[in-house]
């Protein structure tokens, strides 16, 4: 069995890694990978065609500057699926590239199934995509309750939800499973803070300066607070050097241990908006996020029509983690924000009430990885479904 894999960022690398081994699981030495994939799916046998890191690029303004380099990555990864012959092609998340290689090879190979694992947020912008994925995906693979339904109302493919990878993660469960037990398991004296300004290199440069801020704030209205930045490895230096000048300097951790360490003792977290708000959600970590977009990008926001960003938010089916965008991404407010957030008060117990009903809603009774090898195998056995 022959599967070919196009994944575009950090986030879908670790799911698809998660994928490989369910399926090396079930195929064992007949399972042949090959396609695009991070340092989680090279760990797991793929040879990556090139550096994702290539493809992790956000905002509009930053994708037109590219846009050379991103044709030539596309022509070499619709020609290297062809080429393959894959049994099955599995697209997973970055739709703005992986969803361009499924359309070329469903134009050029039409009986190949194709499989989107972590289909676009149809739910929060563009929902005109859903009815488009259905002339070239066969089947989507859901990581939230509510999408299967979402896409099912809005003419989209077949859709199956899976469960989130993060559900699986042994850190995190035995994290929820605190949380579960107690419902605030945490409130340390002094209170300790998370921040979080993104993955991205555009994400940090944008949010950084105003988190340095907002820490200096707190740290004069909470005497003794402790703060943790985690951040990947490859972002390091450029955490440290922005962090350099800062009066009030936070513990820079790298690593998965250390970063789920850091989310089981922390109280509260300033986070840019993005997947971490679920992982922080699970965590029973109480929050407050802030994006700011590029300039291209913001010219467009009218094209957002979701009515929050905030995958808890979207889960919960009301505002209940804050946000704050742009002109409203302001120290002194966040730090008011945080300083509630940080100790007990009406606003902290919310949340963490709603913590706990959005893990309830999120649990499946089998790993993602399984549920979806089983959907992806089943595919590529019996052809092309409509």
């Amino acid at each position: 069995m022959r599967i070919a894999f196009i994944t575009g960022e950090e986030s879908g690398d670790r799911i698809g890694a998660d994928l490989i081994q369910a399926l090396r699981a079930r195929l064992g030495d007949d399972l042949e990978i090959t396609g695009l994939g991070g340092d989680a799916m090279r760990e797991a046998g793929l040879a990556s065609l090139f550096p994702i890191e290539e493809l992790s690029i956000i905002g509009v303004g930053a994708i037109l500057a590219r846009l050379p380099q991103l044709a030539r990555r596309l022509n070499q990864a619709t020609a290297h699926v062809l080429q393959s012959a894959p049994d099955v092609l599995v697209v997973i998340d970055s739709p703005t590239f992986s969803h361009r290689v499924a359309r070329r090879v469903r134009a050029r190979r039409p009986g190949l199934p194709i499989v989107n694992y972590i289909p676009p947020t149809v739910w929060a912008w563009r929902p005109e995509r859903a009815a488009a994925m259905r002339g070239y995906i066969d089947h989507a693979l859901c990581a939230f309750p509510f999408e299967p339904e979402v896409l099912r109302a809005l003419g989209g493919p077949p859709a199956t939800y899976v469960g989130h990878p993060l559900m699986g993660v042994p850190a995190l469960q035995r994290i929820m499973a605190a949380s579960d037990e107690v419902p605030d398991p945490r409130s340390a004296e002094p209170p300790h803070l998370l921040l979080l300004p993104g993955s991205r290199s555009g994400e940090i440069a944008r949010l950084i300066d105003d988190f340095g801020a907002t820490l200096q704030l707190l740290a004069e209205r909470l005497p003794g607070l402790r703060a943790t930045l985690p951040t990947l490895p490859h972002r390091l230096d450029r955490i440290e050097a922005a962090i350099s000048g800062w009066a009030v300097k936070p513990t820079v951790v790298t690593g998965e241990a250390a970063k789920w360490e850091a989310f089981g003792s922390a109280d509260a977290a300033l986070a840019a908006s993005g997947t971490v708000s679920l992982e922080l959600a699970l965590a029973g970590v109480p929050m407050a996020l802030a994006y700011r977009l590029d300039a291209v990008s913001y010219r467009l926001r009218h094209l957002m029509t979701g009515w929050t960003a905030a995958l808890p938010n979207f889960i919960a089916g009301h505002p209940l983690v804050p946000e704050h965008f742009h002109e409203f991404v302001r120290a002194e407010h966040l730090a008011r924000r945080m300083q509630r957030l940080l100790t007990d008060t009406p606003e902290r117990r919310a949340q963490l009430a709603g913590f706990g009903e959005i893990r309830e809603a999120m649990r499946v009774t089998r790993p993602a990885g399984d549920t979806a090898a089983d959907v992806i195998l089943d595919l590529a056995r019996c052809g092309r479904r409509g």
